[in-house]
């Protein structure tokens, strides 16, 4: 148990908490000292990132650092989506064969990557909009497990007195 706390809980949580103070801390100085292009404001979002990265030392390495990082945030997102899709396509099955979780995640792939070129800009702006809309139930929806989850502990008390 230690060690699932440590690997799943702390450690991405550290990482995460470290490279937001670091990488955030250096963005803002560069933003209130007038330094690169940052200083004029964010004029595209999607490269913010990279203006940062452009006044530090090893912009290349770092470069290479935040692509690596972003891939891996859109690989585990996509795969587990294409786990929560299988299984609920399988019945609430979590063993449902490889091949059929596959299927899911390149179909997934392939209507995102379809809408995002048949549609550009404005089909990712209704992607974003789709899922801030959805995301609004959903909440309602983890806040009521919330309270399902802190009743069943009440009632479990007396098991660990």
């Amino acid at each position: 148990m230690r060690e699932f706390i440590t690997a799943v809980l702390l450690a991405p949580t550290l990482v995460t908490v470290l490279w937001m103070a670091v990488m955030g801390g250096s963005a803002i100085e560069q933003v209130s000292n007038g330094v690169g292009a940052l200083s004029g404001g964010l004029g595209d979002v999607a490269q913010a990132m990279f203006q940062m990265f452009e006044n530090l030392p090893v912009t290349s390495v770092m470069s290479v650092l935040g692509i690596i990082l972003v891939l891996c945030f859109f690989i585990t997102s996509a795969d587990s989506g294409s786990l929560v899709i299988d299984s609920i396509t399988a019945g609430g099955k979590v063993d449902a064969p490889m091949p059929k979780r596959l299927f899911w995640a390149t179909l997934v792939a392939l209507i995102a990557g379809t809408l995002l070129v048949g549609g550009g800009s404005e089909a990712l702006s209704a992607l974003q909009a789709g899922a801030i809309t959805t995301g609004l139930p959903f909440t309602v929806v983890l806040v009521l497990m919330y309270v399902s989850l802190l009743k069943g502990l009440a009632t479990e008390t007396h098991l660990y007195k």
